[in-house]
């Protein structure tokens, strides 16, 4: 950041921000994007480029598989419209990142929507990228959007590392949210410094992690090179496509149906249960953008 602020002039900023995005920042999901009927948008998009045989991101091609991406969902005619759409000048932004050693949220995706966020007339101070201490970062807690990433894997508690348990580290004991496979992930959701803030979902699929034995589990074998970005105003939508890719991937590989262990229940019931999106693959409108090979949907 480029100075240090105050927790009373970012709640003022907050209040301006809220006052002033309210009226078209707050659609419905599928009234923002371009969706068939009452479907949920999610876009997949795909690049062959966005990196190279040694796994070395193309910060580029990156940062435009996610503007193509969020044209496409705000159904506007550039990044510029994109952005703004999503964005308010005022606002005061936290990007909910990754940062597990193994599989972390790529720095180029971060960079390319902060660079976004920026482009909206959000200013540097009022913006910040972190994983972890969230609660101690009053962006996170008394400011107005937050836009959520991370990479997609397999987890032994919750079945899989998504979207929805992005959030966790909204909360001081985290282990509060583990029974049950943690089934009830969905109410971080309700979190004051959560509900209604969230702008955009991003599912990173570049090289998503299909299988593994333990919470830090991680070996490179279990990876592919899947190439891809999925984004979406729902997190529910968009994890129940990225889950729809891992099985798939899982029988390609097992040459059997082995379902994720545990199973992830916590995404269908944060449908079913807790209202907060849309899981069930025939209410998704799926929109494809990019390379198709081996796209497993």
């Amino acid at each position: 950041m480029l100075k240090k602020i105050t927790r009373r002039s970012l709640l003022k900023k907050s209040a301006l921000a809220t006052a002033a995005g309210a009226l078209y920042l707050n659609f419905p999901y599928p009234l923002f994007g371009e969706g068939s009927g009452t479907k949920t948008p999610v876009v997949l998009i795909r690049d062959e480029n966005v990196m190279d045989k040694t796994r070395k991101f193309n910060p580029g091609v990156m940062k435009e598989m996610l503007n193509q991406a969020i044209i496409r969902l705000t159904n506007t005619k550039n990044a510029g419209e994109a952005w703004k759409k999503l964005i308010h000048p005022d606002d005061v932004v936290g990007i909910k990142s990754n940062v597990w050693s193994y599989l972390p949220t790529p720095k180029e995706l971060e960079m390319a929507i902060k660079e976004g966020v920026m482009s909206a007339g959000v200013p540097e101070e009022r913006l910040s990228i972190r994983d972890r201490g969230l609660l101690d970062d009053p962006i996170f807690t008394d400011g107005t959007a937050l836009i959520n990433v991370r990479p997609m894997r397999t987890h032994d508690w919750s079945g899989v590392g998504s979207l929805i348990k992005n959030y966790i580290t909204f909360v001081r004991k985290p282990s509060d949210y583990h029974p049950d496979t943690c089934a009830d992930l969905a109410t971080l959701w309700k979190l004051p410094f959560v509900e209604g803030k969230t702008r955009l979902n991003i599912l990173v699929m570049i090289t998503p992690l299909f299988n593994g034995v333990g919470p830090h589990h991680y070996n490179k074998k279990y990876t592919w090179e899947y190439k891809g970005l999925l984004v979406g105003f729902d997190p529910v939508a968009v994890d129940s496509v990225g889950i729809q890719i891992l099985q798939q991937k899982r029988r390609e590989y097992f040459e059997e149906d082995r379902p994720i262990k545990p199973p992830v229940k916590h995404i269908f019931l944060a449908d079913t249960r807790h209202n907060l999106g849309t899981a069930d693959p025939g209410k998704i409108d799926l929109i494809k953008l990019g390379w198709d090979k081996d796209i497993l949907v």
